[in-house]
């Protein structure tokens, strides 16, 4: 799913992608490629390279999965994904309203 996600509403503001956390939590799990459940620091490592960020795609993804694994899963699940929102404005370019 690209973004704007999925053709919806979102909106570039300042280079950065305006959506809702909704919107972004049915974009961050469409990159759930085993259909489990969870993203995996494999599956968030795409999730960033897809929004251009090539440069430092390992470390960046890597610090986000540290900054939303909760429990230490080495997973984020689906109430993990609020704890990813501050990584994805400061490190992925979005904006949530």
């Amino acid at each position: 799913m690209a973004l704007g996600v999925g053709g919806d509403r979102s909106k570039a503001v300042s280079g950065k992608h305006e959506i809702t956390v909704d919107e972004f939590k049915k974009w961050l799990m469409s990159f759930d490629y085993d259909n489990d459940g969870k993203i995996s620091l494999t599956e968030l490592r795409a999730a960033v390279r897809s929004r251009g960020s090539w440069f430092m795609t390992t470390k960046k993804s890597g610090r986000g999965l540290s900054e939303a694994d909760l429990d230490g899963s080495g997973y984020i699940d689906e109430n993990e994904i609020d704890s990813l929102l501050n990584f994805a404005e400061k490190c992925m370019g979005f904006k949530f309203y």
